[in-house]
Parts: structure tokens; sequence; C-alpha cells
């Protein structure tokens, strides 16, 4: 059997979400803060509930589930990004999450953060060089022209999550999880990225892939993962969670 890269353990998040003014001032505040009572217009989102799963090298698995079930919140926790309330997660190496709107400097060319990207990652100097004509040319962002040289503020969304796929695609994972990047291009793009983390996973990596397009996670993904309100619904081949799924939705 393949060695686990992911393993969580019952785990559970409560995030504090602000819905009204602050009262009180900052006595009041503080005081709220010590004592860890919520302040007046906070309420808990118990965003993940109880989730326990074990995810194996050269598996990729699709994350799937409607808007606010979970999963951009799971990833974030597998990744250390997000607090875990209740629960574990033990994870081999160094888990990269990359979505839609991984942080990226606007105000700099697409060629100066391919290269903070890459060094961002671990890669070293020679490393960028030696495949930042690879990145640009996935990313397809100069195909209209030299747009690798002009502001990140000038790209369309689209364009600029493909370059930070782009990025984060030029380096082997032991864990990468994409949150939504593949549904960012065309169909060339698309085919280019699933042929990507098929790379990946030959590699011996792990890849996560949360979608809304149930096609993308049966193309891309062998395993699936539905949750629906914070809970894991169903874990098992893509095809039969899929189809699980999309009856639900039908019948919603």
């Amino acid at each position: 059997m393949a060695d686990p890269t992911v393993i969580a353990d019952d785990v559970h998040v409560v995030y504090k979400v602000h819905s009204g003014g602050r009262k009180g001032g900052a006595t009041a505040a503080l005081g709220r803060l010590l004592s860890r009572r919520p302040g007046p217009g906070v309420r808990e989102v118990h965003a993940v509930r109880g989730v326990s799963f074990t995810a194996y090298r050269g598996e990729a698995i699709g994350l799937i589930g409607t808007n606010g079930s979970g999963k951009s919140t799971l990833l974030k926790a597998i990744a250390g990004l997000q607090p875990v309330t209740r629960g574990r997660v033990y994870s081999q190496g160094r888990p990269s999450l990359l979505g839609v709107n991984a942080a990226l400097m606007n105000d700099l060319s697409g060629e100066r953060n391919v290269i903070l990207g890459g060094l961002a990652m671990g890669m070293s100097r020679g490393q960028i060089r030696e495949r930042y004509q690879g990145i640009v040319d996935f990313s397809g962002i100069n195909e209209k022209g030299d747009f690798a040289s002009l502001p990140m503020r000038t790209y369309s969304s689209g364009m600029g999550a493909r370059l930070r796929f782009s990025i984060a695609a030029a380096k082997d994972h032991d864990v990468l999880m994409i949150d939504e990047a593949l549904a960012t291009g065309d169909a060339a793009f698309q085919r280019r990225s699933q042929k990507r983390v098929e790379e990946l996973r030959e590699r011996a990596g792990t890849v996560f892939l949360v979608s809304h397009g149930i096609a993308t996670v049966r193309a891309t993904c062998d395993r699936a993962i539905w949750l629906e309100s914070g809970v894991l619904r169903m874990d098992g081949p893509a095809a039969e969670v899929c189809d699980a799924y999309e009856a639900f939705t039908r019948r919603a």
C-alpha cells in the first residue's frame, strides 16, 4: 500500500464571524478577549464537523460539495493556514495550497511574481531561471502580447489564476492543494493542467482539487470526498461520489 501523506483525524473547524458593530470601546474589547467571551454581533460558524480520512501518495482527490460546505476551509486546515478547533491533521512534507486568490503582488510584473513565487516555494534562482519560460508558456499569458513584463493589476482574473497555477505546478510537491484554479482557463489550458496533475501524481505526490465543475473532478481525480454542511457525506471512487452528489443536487 502507498504511504499516507495526509491524515485528518476527527477535524473540527469553528471560527467567529462579526455581523454587527463593536460596542463598549477598547477596554470592553480587551475584557472580552481575556475572558474569551464573544463580543456583540459575533457568531460562531462550525465550518468543518468531525472529518476523518487518509490520503496516499499518487492519489488525486477531488473535494466537492455545495457552496459553504467547508471545502476551502478544510484545505486551509490541512495547509496549516486555518487553526483546527478539535482533532488533528498530520501531513508528510509541507502541503502547498494554491487558490485563485493566492497572494501575488499586483504592482509587480508577471516576471517578478514568477521569481518571488518560485523563491517562496523553495526553488533556487537557478531553478527559476531554468523553468521561467516554461512557466510563462504554460500559463499562456503572453499569447496576446508581452504581458509578463506588465504589472499583475493589468491581468484579467483568469490570467492571474493561470499564472498562479503555472508557478505552483513548476515544482513537485508532496501535497498540492488546488482551489478552483483549473476552472479559470480555456479548454487547452485545462488539458495542460490535467496533464500536469497526472505528472505530479506519477512523481509520488498527492493532489487535492476543489472544484464546482464535476466534469473536472471526473476527468482529473481517481477519488472524491463529498462535504455537505461541513460533514463528510461520502468518500470513494470519483465516479461513484460524483454520481451521488449530482443526484443529491437534482433533488435539492
